[in-house]
């Protein structure tokens, strides 16, 4: 079942290259947001959330994974600083250190999209996991 992703990172080359592997799996793009507004503006019409940590008005992607996450989107954090949210954010299923390679990054979508869809699914290698749903997965 395809998913509708919101991509919330702020550099655009990242961004157009999770684009670019959201569509290639299948899903649509929901839109991708470089801040704060832009992330919870478009979240309404997501079901998926990818967010990193740093983005244009600082460190404000755990406060948009968590708000994201409140309102039943599923949420990973792609960082490249996890030790920013090593304590989990409630709600959010993990986050997976960047940079990504293309395998992890698709295992990253498809991971969101199986807890989503409630199956079962394993999580990327590197990803540490906050749900508890697959905590026990990895």
């Amino acid at each position: 079942m395809p998913h509708r992703i919101l991509v919330v990172e702020d550099q655009l080359l990242i961004a157009l290259h999770i684009e670019d592997a959201v569509l290639a799996l299948g899903h649509e793009v929901a839109g991708i947001a470089a801040n704060t507004a832009d992330a919870l503006d478009v979240g309404d019409d997501a079901d998926i959330a990818l967010v990193d940590v740093h983005l244009q008005d600082g460190a404000t992607g755990p406060d948009i994974g968590r708000e994201l996450a409140a309102r039943g989107l599923t949420v990973i954090f792609m960082t490249a600083n996890p030790e920013a949210i090593a304590s989990g954010i409630p709600g959010t299923l993990g986050v997976i250190s960047k940079p990504l390679f293309d395998l992890e990054l698709i295992s990253s979508i498809q991971f969101a999209a199986e807890v989503r869809d409630g199956r079962t699914a394993t999580p990327p290698e590197r990803m540490r996991c906050f749900d508890k749903r697959t905590t026990a997965l990895h």
